[in-house]
């Protein structure tokens, strides 16, 4: 059984929103592309480290028809390395429509989402969800992956969708190495899936560890 990484980019408010672009997903909200003013060498060392070894992505309709659109034109160019490893690996759409296919190596996965997921999960050794929030919440509701990769950007926004929105379940993670954070201020964040939900305690407790 392989892995399942999720890649987030998100603002300090944890909106996750169309990061990369304005036609990303435009409906109601006019921040597409917060996240290009941000970006330095740091974080693209970063972002291009996460995806070695990746042999399948998951990906959300909207999310995959952006990627469909350009990371096939994207070979030999600044983004070489990302763009020869997305057109290479094998892709899997979460959509109850009829997308196009035509990206290579693109699959559509079947109505029962969680059980085609576990599938990938059978079939791969390390598997990205890039975007693809509705995706990821539900993933995140059924804690169907294994790691969750954080970006998280100095900005505020106040509007938009966000990580956890409408998915989220108590649960515990771990931190599995020190964050990296980039000059103009980008956090990034690699956690594991722990087991267990979160504990409570009493802040006057003598053992409350201060």
């Amino acid at each position: 059984m392989g892995l399942i990484h999720l890649e987030l980019f998100a603002t300090l408010d944890l909106v996750a929103q169309a990061p990369g672009g304005p036609e990303e997903d435009p409906i109601g909200f006019a921040f597409g592309g917060w996240q290009a003013p941000l970006l330095d060498e740091v974080a693209g060392a970063q972002v291009q480290a996460a995806y070695e070894g990746t042999d399948a992505l998951l990906l959300g309709r909207r999310t995959y028809d952006v990627f469909a659109a350009y990371w096939p034109h994207q070979e030999g160019g600044q983004d070489d390395d990302i763009a020869t490893l997305f057109n290479r690996v094998p892709k899997y759409v979460a959509s109850r429509g009829t997308p196009d296919l035509s990206w290579a190596g693109s699959t559509q996965l079947g109505p029962d989402l969680v059980a085609a997921v576990r599938e990938v999960r059978d079939r791969h050794e390390d598997v990205k969800v890039v975007g693809s929030l509705n995706l990821v919440q539900t993933l995140l509701r059924e804690k169907l992956f294994d790691r969750l990769d954080l970006w998280v950007h100095p900005v505020v926004l106040g509007t938009g969708k966000k990580v956890f929105d409408g998915g989220a379940v108590p649960s515990n993670l771990t931190l599995l190495e020190p964050p990296v954070a980039s000059p103009r201020g980008s956090v990034f964040l690699r956690y594991g899936l722990a087991e267990g939900v979160p504990a409570t305690g009493d802040m006057s407790a003598p053992d409350r560890g201060v």
